[in-house]
């Protein structure tokens, strides 16, 4: 059948909603020749999933995305913090929490910050950028159905435009078709966790005196939680354009077609403290919020990115920041495997990296929503228990204890107590500025295209002589950096460190020592020593690492 294929390409991607797009982002950055079909004619039209954590937009940053985001964020750059209180009127409730930087701390730990762009203003750029890429993006074009066999994926997909069929013939398939996912039913994967956490309606509206009730409050949310009267709004432009999350119970019985434009119209005046609110409504939609995670990311030659792995409750905008950070994980792998620096077990390191993390990251999710009592969301018993912590923790602190990485406990914690990124194995890697041919940057702008040395042995028997000729002869991409103050360094420290800035105590190792990471940023192996053989040592851990033994 795939001998007769209309179009083949190296991976197909099915979605094209974040997830779908960041993979495409991030494939095409990698050269990675790619098909994506959607079967939604365009991009979102919803003001959602607007959260987007530090660690999605250092990937975002080092991808060449950042620049258009933010500008597409720019209406809301001002907001910050998520208020409680049972109406807008007065000064009554009180700030969840104020900003979400305070102090500026975060400038220790990353280059970049959060950024709160809305789904429907985040997707285009994608779109953009993924085609300037090399992108093959088609929308309105549904996979009918796919086969796979031990060399690659065969799919049939429809033009819903023109009702014509054709077959695309890939060697791996990605995906990222959202929570009711048929790729993952036609793969027979399961799923497991509580389920159903509470269901909203979102409804968008325009209301040119709203702004007058919220006054300077710039907030992210606003939770109002008036008995009978709760839910919760979001600005679009903190000007005319709003967002209200009003609760649906289905489970007594609630019928979605109960929401008129009347009854929201009344819920929203009641909700924020005026009767005589003029209130225009511009669309409505319904949605579930679940925590479930599936019992494998993939099979054969298929694997599941975003939704269609995972479902989490929205507080704390883990879902899509989680699934963007799956498809950049599974990126360098295709990509390497592909390329044929990597064996095929490599990618069996996908879900044995990111299930771990999904299931932690949904139990914090809606342990949050409990904290924060999301309108609509009663807890069964049992369901958000979990520990509660600050966002960094679960942010930037995540750990790989199993995968493609060595010198880890496996048993070890995904989420860590506190946020500790000292450069050990499966952490991400710390950030530093530093300097290189006279331009800033920091240490995390140089992982995404190759693996990368860090040393400062200077002499031909250290690790970054042998890593230069690993990467010569081998044909392994990998780069190699001296790292200090000297003139033979490579990278040198900027004048943004801390005082005193050593890279190598930051990264937990010593000047004979060092360390290797993975093109997602991701440490892979460090050590604290010389070696009789540097090269063959590092020969060594690279087979282990890229699965090439």
């Amino acid at each position: 059948m795939h001998q007769k294929a209309d179009h083949r390409v190296p991976v197909l991607i099915v979605g094209g909603s974040l997830v779908g797009l960041s993979a495409s982002v991030f494939l095409g950055r990698l050269g990675v020749r790619h098909l994506l079909v959607e079967k939604h004619s365009g991009t979102s039209h919803h003001p959602r999933g607007r959260g987007n954590n530090v660690r999605t937009m250092e990937l975002f940053r080092v991808a060449g995305a950042e620049p258009g985001i933010r500008a597409a964020a720019s209406l809301l750059a001002d907001n910050h913090g998520i208020l409680q209180t049972p109406t807008l009127a007065g000064d009554t409730g009180e700030w969840l929490f104020r900003h979400i930087d305070p102090g500026g701390g975060l400038a220790r730990f990353s280059p970049t910050n959060w950024c709160l762009c809305s789904q429907n203003d985040l997707e285009p750029v994608l779109v953009d950028h993924a085609r300037e890429l090399g992108g093959d993006l088609r929308y309105f074009h549904r996979m009918e159905s796919f086969a796979q066999d031990a060399d690659g994926v065969t799919a049939v997909v429809r033009d819903r435009g023109t009702d014509e069929t054709y077959t695309v013939r890939a060697d791996y398939l990605v995906a990222a078709d959202g929570p009711r996912s048929p790729v993952r039913d036609a793969l027979g994967i399961t799923h497991g966790g509580p389920g159903e956490l509470f269901a909203n309606v979102s409804v968008t509206f325009r209301s040119a005196r709203l702004a007058d009730l919220v006054g300077d409050r710039r907030f992210i949310c606003c939770y109002l939680n008036r008995p009978g009267a709760d839910g919760a709004l979001l600005p679009v432009d903190n000007k005319e354009n709003w967002v209200f999350h009003a609760p649906w119970h289905p489970e007594r019985g609630e019928s979605i077609d109960e929401f008129t434009e009347e009854r929201l119209r009344h819920h929203i005046r009641a909700a924020v403290g005026s009767d005589t609110l003029d209130v225009r409504i511009t669309g409505m939609a319904s949605w579930r919020a679940a925590e479930r995670v599936t019992d494998h990311y993939g099979a054969g030659r298929v694997f599941l990115a975003g939704d269609s792995a995972h479902e989490m409750s929205p507080t704390g905008a883990f879902g899509s920041n989680t699934g963007i950070q799956d498809a950049h994980n599974l990126a360098w792998k295709l990509a390497a495997v592909l390329d044929g620096w990597a064996g095929p077990g490599l990618l069996e390191t996908y879900g044995t990296e990111r299930r771990p993390v999904a299931l932690a990251t949904s139990a914090r999710a809606s342990a949050r929503s409990v904290e924060h009592s999301h309108p609509g969301f009663a807890p069964a018993p049992g369901v958000g228990g979990a520990r509660r912590g600050g966002l960094l923790d679960v942010v930037l602190g995540y750990r790989y204890p199993d995968g493609a990485v060595l010198g880890t406990d496996p048993g070890g914690p995904v989420l860590p107590d506190t946020l500790c990124l000292d450069g050990s194995p499966g952490s991400r890697a710390p950030h530093l500025w530093v300097r290189r041919a006279g331009r800033r940057l920091s240490t995390l702008d140089l992982y995404e295209r190759s693996l990368v040395l860090l040393a400062d042995s200077p002499d031909d028997a250290g690790w970054h002589a042998a890593a230069l000729r690993v990467a010569a002869e081998d044909g392994v991409p990998l780069d190699a950096y001296r790292v200090g103050p000297g003139a033979d360094a490579d990278l040198t420290y900027d004048t943004g460190n801390p005082p005193e800035t050593d890279w190598a105590e930051l990264h937990g190792t010593t000047a004979d020592g060092a360390v290797l990471i993975r093109p997602d940023g991701f440490i892979a192996w460090r050590t604290t020593t010389a070696a009789p053989d540097p090269e063959g040592a590092l020969r060594e851990v690279l087979k282990q690492l890229l699965s090439t033994g």
